[in-house]
């Protein structure tokens, strides 16, 4: 969930799960709702998947506007979590998850 920061403090910022191969500067966690919503929408394309080695996380990216991805985690118990984030960003950060070993797309 995102914070708003005081005058004396910064905004807080997401980061996604220590699992994931990457982190992105300007990431934005959704809630469960908006997240399903976004994504399910007949708007959003999904980009790419990658499953964990041990099958029990999941990445999926989705195209959701011209500048903009969400990101959806499932975590090893099947909580789905979502970021929004800058589409410039996350590609910079592809062949990070590209070249991790723990990470591949699904057969």
């Amino acid at each position: 969930m995102a914070v708003r920061g005081t005058q004396n403090e910064g905004p807080t910022t997401s980061s996604l799960p220590d699992v994931v191969p990457f982190d992105l500067p300007h990431l934005s966690r959704l809630s469960w709702e908006l997240g399903s919503r976004v994504v399910s929408g007949a708007e959003s394309e999904r980009l790419e998947e990658f499953e964990h080695a041990n099958k029990r996380w999941t990445l999926s990216i989705f195209d959701v506007t011209g500048n903009t991805v969400v990101i959806r985690v499932r975590t090893s118990v099947g909580r789905e979590r979502f970021y929004g984030a800058i589409r410039s960003e996350y590609l910079s950060a592809l062949p990070k998850i590209e070249a991790a070993p723990a990470w591949q797309r699904p057969d």
